[in-house]
Formats: C-alpha cells, structure tokens, sequence
C-alpha cells in the first residue's frame, strides 16, 4: 500500500463552514528559520486513514515521516471525539446523549501532545501554523499542555501569539499549570499583550495565573506589566480571582504567595466585585487563614458587608464545618483580633448547632465575651459522638451554665475591650510574657475556663 497517496489516505473534507480556513488559502509567511514552504492552495483534506491517525496520536516519527512526505497534504482535518457530551437527535425525533465530535490537525495533535520531533517535521514541510478548522490553533494547544518546546517552534515558525480561539481564549489564557511558565515566557517574548482579555469573562491572563494559583506566572506577568485593577466579567480583579478560587490545604501556600505578590505590587486590598464580595470575604469562604491574616494586616475593612448583609465572621462561620482540615478556627481568631464585631449572643446557639464540629471555632467565639448564657438547648444542639470525640471541651463548655468565668478570663476581656480597634498595635508595647500575650489574643486551650 502506497501509504503517501492522498486517494487512497484522504478524502475531500464535507462542504460546511466548520471545515474553512481562515488562511489556508494564503501564502505562509517566511520565518527567519527558513520555514514556511508554500502550502497547497486546495480544499482542506479530510484524514480518515486510521494507520496516520494512529501514528500523530503516538508521536510515532518514524511513521509521520513515512506519511507526511514532501509531496504529500499536510493541511489535514481529522475528526475526532471530543470530552464533552451533547443531545443530538436523529431523523426520526429520537435524542440521544453522544460525544461531541471535534476538527483537528495533525500539527494540533503533535503540539497538544508535546511530540516536538514530529511538530517539527510537519513545519519543515509547509503544515499552516495557524490552521484553526476545529477552532483554534496548534498554539492553543501548545499552550494548554504545557508542551514549551512545541510552543517554541510554532512562535519560530510565525505563529500568532494573539490568536483568538472560537471560545474567545488566546494562547496565554490557556497557561493554566505550573509547567505553562515557559510558554508565558516564550509568549510574551513574540508579542503576546500581557494584558488581553478573554471574550466572554473578560479574564486577563493575570486573573487565570491567580486564578490558579500560580505565583511563578503572577511575577512574570507582574514583570512584563500586567495591570492589577483589570475587572472581568463578575467584576473581580486578580485578587478577587485568587482570593475567591476554592483550593486544597496543600495549595493554601500557594495561593498566599499570589495574593502576597499581588498585595505587595499594590493590589487594591478592598476591592468589590458585583457581589460587593472584598478580598477578605472571599478568603474567609475559603478558610484561608495566611490570606486572611495578610488582608487584614494591609488594612481590610473586617466589619464591612457584602450585598447578602454577611461580614467576613459571617463567612467562614458558613463554612467551617466543611473546611475543619483548613483550620477555620485560625480565620475565626484573626478575625476577632482585628476588631470584627462579634455576633449576636442569642445566635451562638446556631453557630454551635452548624459548627459543633469545629470546637475551637466554638472556643474563640465564646471567649470573646465575658460570659454566656448556657442553656440546656445547648446539650442536644452537639450529637452524642461529637461530645465523645472532644469530652473535655464539651463538658467545660455545658458548665459554663453553673458558674462564672474564670477572674483571668473576665481580666482579659476587660483589657481586650479596653483596647478595642487597638488590640495588635498595643500588645506589643506591653512587652508581656508570651504566655499571656497568646492568652490575650485567644490562644487555644481546648478547654473553657
């Protein structure tokens, strides 16, 4: 089997919009390199030989070279299943669930996949660098995969760094993983606009590297002048976006660097989104405490409220139950050390009802006030296996309703209301034994005094 012959590999591509090419029909530019022969000027070809497929898909050089000779197409569309499912329905009125079928190349799928040796191979022999029949361009998919040194050879060999996905995405928007840094750097060093912006949310690449929690990528594009009060879409800029994003507790680290870099290149600390959401909100929905703390130590507004009427204390209350391995209860201190106005007595019987499960979030919360009123409602508001798991605190708790608080406890609250608004920038001055200055600023104890 003659394996270059196009009547026998391929077939002319089906006559709908989705198979035209915006440049297919026009000379490709001549790089620097000395790529960029001259590819043919006839309808996109259709691929369906499954033996080529097989060996694009692979990387299998070998095999490309032995298809992609220099007399061969090269500007092919090949169709695959794509990851996404959708409803189509036959002739007959019946709908049925398929997978969407995507447009593309073989020069999108050796750049997606990072086979540099065959991307290289099929430049060399005039594929069309921005040929986009599925919707964007090999350097889109470069980009996406982290796949650097593709994404190197397709800027040499012209491609846009500029060019704009059907979904309204440039190829710096897709840089979404830590391995992506060196195509941010090759981007923006073949003219990339640092600050472009998706179509549809209005996302710059600042707010996608924040977004992710990419440090790497925030300073490199802080570097390169990325502007920092940019709002998308839902009015965010890219400490909303980082602030807001949900993340593990092995990544709260990394999200702090971001917002670190962010804050410390001037970021605006109170900045509202739609929502009227700040920073400090968006933190504390998350339970970030390293966040939280560096907000409030910028100066963030602790009391202000979003449009739902709910503060920051609000917030992480919300979620502690859903966030324990975040340690909630070191957002909930800060807060309180910052001044954040304390909830309502009456509705300590419903935080405990939603955060039993968190008892040092319970901790913080009751001394912060002088005393509570402990009623028997507060013995069935915990289950029986939570009062197991943690006997001590639970028990000091319930008998809080036989008794004062403790002189030292009453002494603390006296001076912490005294220095109200003041609390962390006395303490200091106070050269007191550390003991007592974590006393003061609700150290844990595990244990109700």
């Amino acid at each position: 089997m003659d394996c270059t012959s196009p009547q026998r590999l391929l077939q002319p591509a089906p006559c709908k919009d989705s198979c035209s090419v915006r440049s297919h029909h026009s000379e490709h530019s001549l790089s620097p390199d000395g790529w960029g022969q001259q590819h043919s000027r006839l309808e996109p070809l259709e691929c369906q030989d499954l033996l080529v497929q097989n060996a694009l898909f692979t990387g299998d050089l070998d095999m490309v070279q032995k298809y992609f000779t220099k007399s061969s197409a090269i500007n092919l569309v090949i169709e695959t299943r794509g990851d996404v499912l959708r409803w189509t329905s036959s002739k007959r009125g019946l709908w049925s669930l398929s997978y969407e079928q995507e447009l593309t190349t073989p020069l999108l799928i050796t750049a997606g996949r990072g086979y540099a040796a065959c991307l290289r191979l099929l430049l060399l022999r005039g594929a069309a660098v921005d040929f986009a029949p599925g919707g964007r361009t090999a350097l889109h998919a470069a980009c996406a995969a982290a796949a650097a040194a593709c994404a190197r050879l397709l800027l040499r060999a012209g491609a846009d760094p500029e060019a704009v996905s059907e979904d309204g995405h440039r190829p710096l928007h897709l840089c979404t993983s830590p391995d992506s840094i060196e195509c941010v750097r090759q981007l923006l060093q073949h003219g990339a606009s640092v600050n472009s912006q998706t179509e549809e949310e209005k996302d710059t690449a600042l707010h996608v590297a924040s977004r992710h929690g990419l440090a790497e990528h925030v300073q490199l594009l802080l570097h390169h002048g990325a502007e920092l009060e940019v709002r998308n879409k839902e009015g965010q800029t890219p400490l909303n976006a980082a602030c807001a994003q949900p993340h593990q507790p092995q990544d709260m680290d990394r999200y702090y660097r971001v917002c670190q870099l962010l804050v410390e290149s001037g970021a605006s600390i109170n900045a509202e989104d739609r929502d009227r959401q700040h920073p400090l909100h968006l933190a504390c929905k998350n339970a970030n405490a390293q966040i939280a703390e560096l907000l409030l130590a910028r100066g963030a507004n602790v009391n202000v409220m979003n449009y739902g009427g709910n503060t920051a204390l609000h917030n992480i209350l919300q979620v502690a139950a859903y966030k324990r391995e975040h340690h909630p209860e070191l957002v909930v201190r800060a807060l309180l050390n910052h001044g954040a106005v304390r909830i309502w007595p009456g509705s300590l019987l419903k935080v405990l009802r939603v955060c039993h499960s968190c008892p040092r979030v319970i901790e913080a919360l009751v001394n912060s006030y002088s005393h509570v009123r402990v009623s028997e409602d507060w013995l069935g508001a915990v289950p029986a296996e939570v009062v197991q798991k943690y006997p001590c605190f639970y028990q000091s708790l319930f008998s809080l309703g036989h008794g004062p608080r403790s002189l030292q406890h009453l002494a603390r609250c006296t001076l912490r209301t005294l220095l109200e608004g003041r609390l962390l920038q006395v303490l200091p001055q106070l050269h007191l034994p550390s003991a007592l200055h974590k006393f003061l600023l609700l150290g844990f104890e595990d244990v109700l005094y």
